[in-house]
This record gives structure tokens, C-alpha cells and sequence, in this order.
């Protein structure tokens, strides 16, 4: 049984905004409630944790068929949407509102990956929502060729947020659009051409920053952007070197560590491996370091608290900029900070974003410093879409839900809450290697066994992986091998959910070993 531990306010309220608290238990017994949820599952309703209240009530789905929908998918979608396809029994979403997703049958599940770390403050938010209908009514599109209210407005917002002198802003469509455009940048600038970023890392799927991206999955036969080099991540779970005080988190990796107070070994050992790279990889300038503060795509990887501080001056020593890519981090996901370079200490010469920025809204952005700005402007770019009156109008709602809603602060206390718990059950499973992260960007890596700590395999993993989703809650995957599920939920969760969601974990990986 797990017992929820306090009574809190359920933010999956109506279109009102009434919020409710409701002093449930997160136990195996049959719910009631057809809009809460229809238990079409291969547990049977008896067997399955009870998810949280709910009093949205969704649209009752009238268009095509499943079938239909995947025979389009097959036929007049690219292959490669086959081949992303989650599950090998699919979802198929109809509504959404704050934490909560139903599918075309009137199955609610609890959304814990937010459509891949994209919707920050919650589905369908009333406040964005109402703010994109006004938009709309007033003006859909024009470009940055005139000047536009929305424009000014949100550049203001948002530099608000950034520490001086991070203030001169380009907007984009997407992640990968803002990191192509910030190597660009970065070699205008500096008159240097040589990237270094890490092994397992992800920064897009463009062809130009499809070398950036190191992760072979992501990666195809034809040439990709030359110039970029991959130095070894320092990981301290996986990497050669780690201990039990390495990571910035409230949870730290189960390997033994004899470090005095103040002094890291691993750290030291991982920066020797970047002057390594610097020795023999690169030539003596280079242009550029990306890093985001804390994995994405490779898994929740964490480094060193030190490393980042060492690794900067290093990369300005040979007159490189450093770029913090916060496209999954930003906005308050890591909690503590509203970016999660702040985490570490430090200050990038340019941070990319997209994700989170526009909750699900197509937009991204790179800032940076004036003097780096003003390299850009030795030719003309031109983007048709880039800051729309309806992205900056929806961007800018975004970080006004964040302040009046206490997002940031949601993050971080329950994203502690969940990770402290998952470490409770590391430590009850061989499977579960380890848990890592900070606020809302989670990381929990499954192995074989915690002495070889070999990657979990691909079938264990989508056993796990469908068994969570059959029980009402959507997580994701990375890391290099597949082996690390995602936790990156939209930041209006409880820890109410956060109960349910335990059960339903601490359920499937029971299940696993038994059948194991």
C-alpha cells in the first residue's frame, strides 16, 4: 500500500481553476469514475494503483478510427514516424489538460515526459490557452521585417530572466534550429571552426547539428558538420570515475568515494581527459563548447559540480566560447535555478532554448552577449517564422504562469520528493542502478545487475516500459543504450501524483522480476 502523505491541491482542476484536495490512497482497488479512467489495461482494475481525482472532464472522441490512423501512419506518414512510434501498443492521444492526457477510448494517463520535456507548465494551461485565442483574434503572423508589439515585448520578458550580459536575443522555430544557428555564431565570432561537446550528448537533428550530436542512433551515413569533436562525458555513474558526493543533486550515485571535502577526483580525472582532447583532437583555437548543464537525451547525466567552472576557462583559454544548451533544463525544470547552468556556478557566452519556452508551442532562441551579436551581422539571415506575434505571445504567457503559479518552486520540491523516493527503490532493486537529477529532469538507469552495472536490455526495458503505460503513466527513454527511463513531466504535478506514479513503478519492476 502506499499512502499518500498529505492533502494537496489537485492542480488538474476544471476550466474554472478550482482546485480540490482530495486525501486519497495511491492502492490497488477498483476506482470509479468513467472520465477519471477506463481500465482497459491487462492488469486487471483490482491489481492496479488508484490514480489521483480529476474533474476535467474531456470531449468525447468522434473522429477517425485507430485503424484508420494507422494506416495513414503507414502509408502517407515517413517511415521514420513508424519507426519513433512508442510502444508496441500505441497511444493515441485525443485531449490534454495540465498533467493529464486521455486517448481516443477515454483512457486517462498521468503524462510524467511532456511530450518529450516540451510542455512546461501543464496542458492546455487556461492562462496560455486564453492568451493564444487573443493573439489570434489580432494578428497571426507577420516577421521580424517589421516591428511588432509581441516581439519587443517578449524579448524584454525574457531577458529579463538571464543574468547581464546575456541580453540580445534571436528567436527561432526549434532546439536544433537554435543550436545550428549558435555554431554559426560561434564560429563568425571567434574566426575559429572547432566544436567540442560530449560523447552521448544531444543537440539536434540537423545535418549541421547532427555532428554536434553524439549518440549513434541519431546519426546517418553522409557528412554531417565537420569541425566537431566529442570528449568523454563525465558521467559518474557510468564513466570510469565517481563517488558519492560527485553530482549537485539530492540523490547521488551508490559508487564509494574517498574524496577530503572540497576535492573531487573525478572531476580532476574527467578534466584531464578534456585536455587530452585538446591535445590531440583539436588545434590550438577553437571555436566553441556545448554542453547542456544537465543530459537529456543521454539520460538525466549529471557531472561533476566543479567540472563545468574548470571546463570554461579551459575553453576560453583557447579562445572558445561557451555555450550552455538549456533546451530541456530551462525555465525552472532543474528547480533551484530558472537555468541550469546557475547550478554549476557558471556563465555561458550563449545559451540556446526551445522546449519548454513555448509549452509545446513551436520556439526557440538563442542569447547572447552584444558584442557576439554583432559578429551575425556580417550578412543577412532571415527567418519567416521566427518570433510570430502568436509564438512571442504565448512564450511571454509562459513565463508570467511560471512566476504566478510557483512553478519553478513546484519543480523543486516535488522533483525531490520523487527522486528521494526512487532511491528507496534502487535500493530494494538489482535492476535500478541508479537515480539522478534535480527539480523535474530525472534520470533512473537500469542495469543487469549493480556490480557490472551492464545497460538493462532493450526487451527487459519495453516490458517495463509497456506494463508503466498499462497502468496510466507516460515516461520516456534515453541514454546511449536505451537503458535509463525519463522522467521529465510537465511542472504542475503533486506529490500526489508523484504516490501514484511509485506504485505503478515500484508495480511494473516487481512484475518484471517475478517473471524474471
Amino acid at each position: 500500500m502506499y499512502k499518500v502523505l498529505s492533502c494537496l491541491s489537485v492542480r488538474c482542476a476544471g476550466l474554472t481553476g478550482q482546485a480540490f484536495c482530495s486525501p486519497g490512497l495511491a492502492k490497488f482497488h477498483v476506482r470509479s469514475g468513467a472520465i477519471c479512467q477506463k481500465p482497459a489495461f491487462k492488469y486487471s482494475p483490482a491489481d492496479l494503483p488508484e490514480m489521483p481525482p480529476c474533474n476535467f472532464k474531456p470531449e468525447e472522441y468522434k473522429g477517425m478510427s485507430k485503424e484508420q490512423m494507422m494506416e495513414i501512419r503507414r502509408q502517407n506518414c515517413n517511415p521514420m514516424t513508424m519507426k519513433v512510434t512508442y510502444y508496441k501498443k500505441p497511444v493515441f492521444i485525443h485531449q490534454g489538460y495540465m498533467q493529464w492526457l486521455w486517448d481516443v477510448d477515454g483512457r486517462r494517463y498521468l503524462d510524467l515526459f511532456a511530450g518529450v520535456a516540451t510542455v512546461s507548465v501543464g496542458h492546455c494551461h487556461p492562462r496560455l490557452t486564453a492568451t493564444l485565442e487573443q493573439q489570434l483574434k489580432t494578428l497571426w503572423h507577420t516577421t521580424n521585417i517589421y516591428v511588432h508589439p509581441p516581439l519587443h515585448e517578449y524579448c524584454e520578458k525574457l531577458a529579463s530572466h538571464l543574468p547581464d550580459p546575456l541580453k540580445v536575443i534571436y528567436l527561432t522555430n526549434s532546439g536544433s534550429e537554435a543550436n545550428d544557428l549558435a555554431m554559426l555564431m560561434a564560429r563568425l565570432h571567434t574566426g575559429n571552426f572547432d566544436i567540442i561537446t560530449f560523447r552521448g550528448s544531444y543537440h539536434g537533428g540537423s545535418q549541421q547539428t547532427m555532428g554536434l550530436t553524439s549518440n549513434s542512433s541519431y546519426k546517418y551515413p553522409i557528412a554531417t558538420s565537420s569541425g566537431c569533436t566529442h570528449t568523454m562525458c563525465p558521467d559518474v555513474y557510468r564513466g570510469p570515475w565517481g563517488g558519492s558526493h560527485c553530482r549537485d543533486s539530492p540523490v547521488q550515485s551508490t559508487r564509494k568515494c574517498g574524496c577530503s571535502q572540497g576535492h573531487c577526483m573525478a572531476s580532476e580525472q574527467y578534466i584531464g581527459q578534456l585536455k587530452e582532447t585538446f591535445a590531440t583532437s583539436v588545434p590550438s583555437r577553437i571555436a566553441a563548447f556545448f554542453a547542456e548543464p544537465i543530459q537529456g537525451m543521454g539520460g538525466a547525466v549529471q557531472y561533476p559540480k566543479n567540472y563545468l567552472k574548470e571546463a570554461y576557462k579551459l575553453v576560453r583559454e583557447r579562445g572558445g566560447i561557451c555555450i550552455a544548451d538549456e533546451v530541456q533544463t530551462g525555465f525552472g525544470r532543474t528547480g533551484t535555478h530558472f537555468w541550469g547552468f546557475q547550478g554549476y556556478g557558471v556563465m555561458p557566452d550563449m545559451v540556446t532554448m526551445a522546449k519548454g519556452i513555448g509549452n509545446g508551442f513551436p520556439i526557440g532562441a538563442v542569447v547572447t552577449t552584444p558584442e557576439i551579436a554583432t559578429s551575425f551581422a556580417k550578412a543577412s539571415h532571415f527567418n519567416t517564422f521566427g518570433g510570430s506575434p502568436v509564438a512571442c505571445a504565448v512564450a511571454s504567457s509562459v513565463l508570467d504562469v511560471i512566476r504566478e503559479d510557483g512553478t519553478q518552486q513546484n519543480a523543486l520540491h516535488v522533483g525531490t520528493y520523487l527522486m528521494t523516493e526512487l532511491a528507496k527503490l534502487r535500493d530494494k532493486y538489482e535492476i535500478i542502478g541508479d537515480v539522478r537529477g534535480k527539480g523535474l529532469q530525472i534520470g533512473v538507469e537500469m542495469v543487469k545487475d549493480k556490480v557490472s552495472r551492464d545497460p538493462l536490455s532493450p526487451e527487459a526495458m519495453s516490458e517495463i516500459f509497456e506494463d508503466v503505460k498499462d497502468m496510466g503513466v507516460l515516461i520516456g527513454k534515453g541514454g546511449l543504450y536505451g537503458q535509463t527511463f525519463r522522467i521529465q513531466p510537465p511542472m504542475c504535478i503533486t506529490k500526489e501524483d508523484v504516490d501514484f506514479f511509485l506504485a505503478v513503478f515500484n508495480k511494473a519492476i516487481h512484475s518484471h522480476t517475478e517473471r524474471k
